[in-house]
């Protein structure tokens, strides 16, 4: 699929962008997107630093009731969390989120009990399918999921799973850029909607 092919199915859809802890800088494929598509559009969070899933929820529940258009969601991190738990506690929005386009998701089993841990209310992890198509891209060496966590994940979420390589955890870290190849991933999901 072209960059342009991409560009028009964008306009179809309200597409919400869920950063993880620290809100994706300057230099993240998130922001990249974000400024190469106008379609995108962030959801701000009052504490990017510590994350609370009840204030991050609230800020989802507000972009979703006020959408238009059909949900897209293009998670990193802490953003996955978000999206699992948002789903499960809001099944009457998420029905208008028509796909879920999930990176690095964290292993919030492991993470929330930890006392250095400053997301909080995240966990624990939902092994059941999410409400809507979704796609989780996932590193080899992710320091925050093992990839064999990040596969049951998929398959718990009746996810398509994409191995992303030995790439960490997909942030600004890895030195993606705009991220080619997400993008093209992202663009042969919005094809399957």
């Amino acid at each position: 699929m072209l960059l342009g092919e991409t560009m028009k199915f964008f306009s179809d859809y309200r597409v919400l962008v869920l950063p993880g802890r620290d809100g994706s800088g300057d230099d993240h494929w998130q922001t990249l997107w974000e400024r190469l598509f106008p379609e995108f559009v962030r959801v701000q969070q009052r504490d990017w630093v510590r994350p609370v899933y009840s204030e991050w929820g609230l800020a989802l529940t507000d972009a979703v009731t006020v959408a238009e258009k059909p949900v897209l969601l293009i998670a990193h991190s802490a953003g996955t969390s978000l999206t699992m738990r948002w789903a499960a506690d809001r099944p009457d929005l998420a029905r208008k989120v028509v796909g879920a386009f999930l990176v690095a998701p964290s292993d919030r089993d492991v993470l929330e009990g930890s006392p250095d841990n400053p997301i909080q209310g995240f966990g624990p992890m939902i092994l059941k399918p999410l409400p809507f198509r979704s796609v989780v891209i996932a590193s080899q060496n992710d320091p925050l999921v093992s990839f064999d966590r990040a596969k049951l994940f998929a398959q718990a979420w009746q996810s398509t799973l994409v191995d992303a390589g030995m790439q960490g955890h997909l942030g600004s870290a890895a030195k993606l850029g705009v991220w080619p190849q997400g993008l093209v991933t992202l663009g042969q999901f919005i094809a399957t909607l």
